[in-house]
């Protein structure tokens, strides 16, 4: 018996099959659609594709019909000299403009180029790190959104899968990152719904940053120290705050030191700040002790490091007595100075200090600075290489904190915060060389104006000559100093 295959579009056709033994087969009825209809849709896609483009690149689209116009009516040369004249004028802005031209054509054009490469590899790259979904019988990857191109960076908004959270999106980070050839991936949270991709294509910072230029003024709110990753300059802050340096040998720490004392220059010598250093090991700012006992102090031993901090209490207690009552805020002057404590290796005072009176005396008188000073205009800059509590106790009264090259994982939190090293902070993966001390000196993560994403930034590094060149221009004679003599008993 023979089955027929002709029906209508509401039943269901079975497949001929000449074994009279077999399991009958159905499938659904085809229906041919006819030519005309099939040209007719995809007209209309096509349209509705070039209006949509025409719409998101108008000025592509304008540039592109005013070519095609020119060289229909003047011809293929007259296309060739102007196009010839717009290439030696963007050649003359590039020259004459390099930042204007860098923000208007530069970073634009870039931007332009890699969203194209982005879109061109995204799907394959979302579904094979793990980021694909299937919901209704369709595969759902987070969309591609804006991307903004630097010389370095590029930041792509991605728009997630409903349910998708930005850690299901870091737990892929290394995927991303090697699926489009970058070097790292950091996940930065946007709006709800949408993370932020830093995908770094090269290493700013490889090469050393050498010292920045002394400023013509000291903005204590502001001052240089280095570059940050993405080619801005790397300002500090010690104004109404407290910094902790945290770094392992070699890892840049005396160079960020003499970076925010060479930024303070100008205002030192104004007479509206005031330096103090504590140098128990006798090596990193005993070169320039000349600065310090010019417009502050210089000490060494223990014993003298706990009187000059003492005496720093004593002051600052005393500067508060007067501010009660009449100021909330201080403005540096020169009879009331903005005063800095600088204190390298902390540590050998605190916790590997034997003499238990002193490491009382020195412990009780950071503590104080640190918590009554930030108001009356005292800021304690603080340097160790173990960043653990049991090293130092008051951690926390430090709310600036950096971060430079660590040993363990474990230490970029107890630096940074909780989650620091998940939100890209990868101080314990900062490159060191024996061979070459420079490799990775100076590299540190930050975090900037209250925001939970480390910054990647290196301090300009400040050799013995720039140093030099700084006691020579700004220490004066002992007998015309300014500041303060420098406390007895510093180890000579």
């Amino acid at each position: 018996m023979r089955v027929t295959t002709v029906v209508d579009g509401e039943r269901w056709a079975q497949v001929a099959n000449p074994d009279p033994f077999a399991l009958p087969v159905w499938r659904s009825p085809v229906h041919r659609t006819p030519h005309w209809v099939i040209v007719a849709v995809q007209a209309a896609r096509l349209i509705c594709r070039l209006v949509r483009f025409l719409a998101r690149h108008p000025i592509a689209s304008g540039a592109a019909a005013l070519a095609a116009w020119i060289w229909v009516a003047l011809g293929w040369p007259a296309l060739a000299a102007i196009a010839g004249s717009l290439g030696l004028a963007l050649a003359a802005w590039r020259w004459r403009h390099p930042a204007s031209f860098t923000r208007f054509a530069g970073d634009p054009a870039r931007s332009q180029w890699r969203s194209w490469c982005y879109r061109r590899r995204w799907h394959a790259v979302m579904t094979i790190a793990g980021l694909s979904v299937t919901y209704r019988g369709r595969v759902v990857v987070p969309a591609l959104g804006e991307v903004w191109a630097t010389a370095v960076i590029d930041r792509v908004v991605v728009r997630l899968v409903s349910g998708q959270s930005p850690a299901d999106v870091a737990a892929k980070a290394e995927g991303i990152a090697h699926g489009f050839g970058v070097r790292l991936c950091r996940v930065r949270a946007a709006f709800p719904g949408a993370v932020v991709l830093e995908l770094v294509r090269k290493d700013a910072l490889a090469v050393p940053v050498p010292a920045l230029p002394i400023p013509r003024h000291a903005d204590l709110r502001a001052l240089p120290a280095g570059v940050r990753e993405d080619g801005a300059p790397w300002l500090v802050r010690l104004a109404g705050t407290h910094v902790l340096v945290a770094g392992d040998t070699g890892a840049g720490k005396a160079s960020l030191l003499w970076g925010l004392v060479r930024a303070m220059l100008p205002a030192m010598a104004a007479g509206l700040v005031q330096v103090h250093a504590a140098d128990p090991k006798l090596m990193e700012l005993a070169y320039g002790r000349a600065i310090f006992e010019a417009y502050g102090s210089y000490s060494a031993s223990p014993a003298a490091i706990a009187l000059m901090l003492e005496e720093q209490v004593k002051g600052m207690q005393e500067r508060a007595a007067r501010f009660a009552g009449k100021r909330r805020d201080h403005q540096p002057t020169p009879d009331e100075p903005f005063v800095v404590i600088i204190v390298d290796e902390v540590a050998f005072l605190t916790a590997y200090q034997p003499d238990k009176r002193l490491r009382d005396r020195i412990m009780a008188a950071l503590a104080t600075l640190t918590t009554q000073g930030r108001a009356v205009g005292y800021a304690v800059v603080a340097a160790l290489q173990d960043p653990r509590k049991e090293v130092l106790t008051i951690r926390n009264l430090f709310p600036d904190r950096i971060a430079m090259r660590l040993r363990e994982k474990d230490q970029v939190d107890l630096v940074l915060g909780e989650g620091a090293r998940d939100r890209g902070a990868l101080a314990d993966l900062i490159p060191v060389d024996p061979a070459d001390p420079s490799a990775g000196a100076g590299v540190a993560y930050v975090l900037l104006g209250g925001h939970p994403d480390p910054v990647r930034v290196r301090a300009g590094w400040v050799t013995d000559a720039d140093i030099t060149a700084m006691c020579a221009q700004y220490a004066p004679a002992p007998e015309l100093a300014p500041g303060p003599r420098a406390l007895e008993g510093a180890a000579r």
